[in-house]
Order: C-alpha cells, then sequence, then structure tokens
C-alpha cells in the first residue's frame, strides 16, 4: 500500500485465460471497458456494450466476466498492476533515495494524467465490498514497496512514513486532477516538498 482479499463472486473472473488468442480476447474486453469508462463514465458501462465495443458475443464475454463488476474489478487490477511496476522499477533500481522518490512519485502521475478521464471514473466508482478491496490491496502494496525502499535507505519508521507518503501524494494528486490541471512536470516539485519534509522529520 496485506491481507488476503476474498471479493465477491459477482466481482470474479469467471476463468482466467491460458492460452494466447483467450489472453488477448480478455484484454480486448478489458480494454473495451476503459474506453467506455473513459468516455461515457463508469454509469455507461454493461456488458453488452463492453462485447460489442470489444468485437466479441455477449456468450464469448460472459465466460470469462459474470458481470459489469469483475470487468471492472479487473479493469483496477490492470491499472494497479501498471502502476505498481513502474513504482517497483524506480524504487529497486535507483541507487540515491531522493531521485527513487522523486521517480516513483513521476510514475504516480503519469497513472494519474496518462489517461485522466479514466483515472478519475476509477477513483469514483460505485462502493462495494469488492472495489474497496482492489483499492486496499493497491494502498498496501505500495506502501509496502516504499517502506522497503525507505528501509534500505535506513530511514527510520519506514512502514509509517511510507503510508503517509502514499497518502499525502494520492491527496495532492487527486485533488489536482479534479481541478483539471495537466501539467506534470509543475505537480513533481509540489509533491516533493512536502515529501522531502516528511522524510526530514522521520530522520
Amino acid at each position: 500500500m496485506a491481507h488476503p482479499v476474498v471479493a465477491a463472486a459477482h466481482e470474479e473472473p469467471r476463468k482466467r485465460p491460458s492460452q494466447a488468442r483467450s489472453i488477448a480476447a480478455v484484454a480486448a474486453m478489458v480494454e473495451a471497458a476503459a474506453r467506455i469508462v473513459e468516455t461515457r463514465g463508469w454509469a455507461a458501462l454493461t456488458t453488452n456494450h463492453v462485447a460489442e465495443r470489444a468485437g466479441f458475443s455477449i456468450g464469448s464475454l460472459y465466460q470469462y466476466f459474470p458481470s459489469k463488476q469483475a470487468l471492472l474489478a479487473e479493469l483496477l487490477r490492470r491499472e494497479r498492476a501498471q502502476l505498481l511496476h513502474e513504482v517497483r522499477c524506480a524504487s529497486e533500481t535507483e541507487p540515491d533515495l531522493a531521485l527513487a522518490v522523486k521517480q516513483c512519485i513521476a510514475a504516480a502521475l503519469r497513472h494519474q494524467f496518462g489517461r485522466p478521464a479514466l483515472a478519475l471514473a476509477l477513483e469514483y466508482l460505485p462502493s462495494s465490498q469488492g472495489m474497496h478491496e482492489e483499492d486496499d490491496v493497491l494502498r498496501q502494496a505500495l506502501c509496502g514497496q516504499l517502506a522497503t525502499m525507505l528501509a534500505r535507505h535506513g530511514v527510520p519508521g519506514s512502514v509509517t512514513a511510507a503510508a503517509d507518503m502514499v497518502a499525502l501524494c494520492r491527496g495532492i494528486i487527486d485533488a489536482a486532477a479534479l481541478r483539471g490541471e495537466t501539467d506534470t512536470a509543475a505537480l513533481v516539485p509540489r509533491l516533493w516538498r512536502p515529501v522531502q519534509a516528511l522524510l526530514r522529520t522521520a530522520a
């Protein structure tokens, strides 16, 4: 941000693809869902719309996704995996702590502003146990990755410091997105200053 997640059955895929063709089909369905959410909002998302946009029959879609909640959950997992991959690369490969943190901040900004309409729509999905759990998994995974990085650099209280970093950055980034800001370069120093102060306090 790590407790096990047990999502509601209607928010879990019916089955996982195992062959290249089925993997590509599922990826197309998830991307179709992303484009609908991105352009029309999550309220416009239906399994019929996704199947039509992805170019598959509704029966083919139901082989993998029993509901639109399952599609949304899988879309959240996809976005989470992309963000975690970038944060992991930044936190594990950059030897300088300040540069590593700045690269993690840049990754978070790319996640939010690469497809801003999609990111905002996913931020305000309808509340459900499964969606809350997906969000909690992301928060815990980010906190864990950052805590490991801070501990490696000798920052005391790394777990608390990492949780504060995630909360601070998320609040500033979400507020900037809601205001319609798009200049990510200007946001990096605005995020770095409070994070730097937080790390100095921890030290």
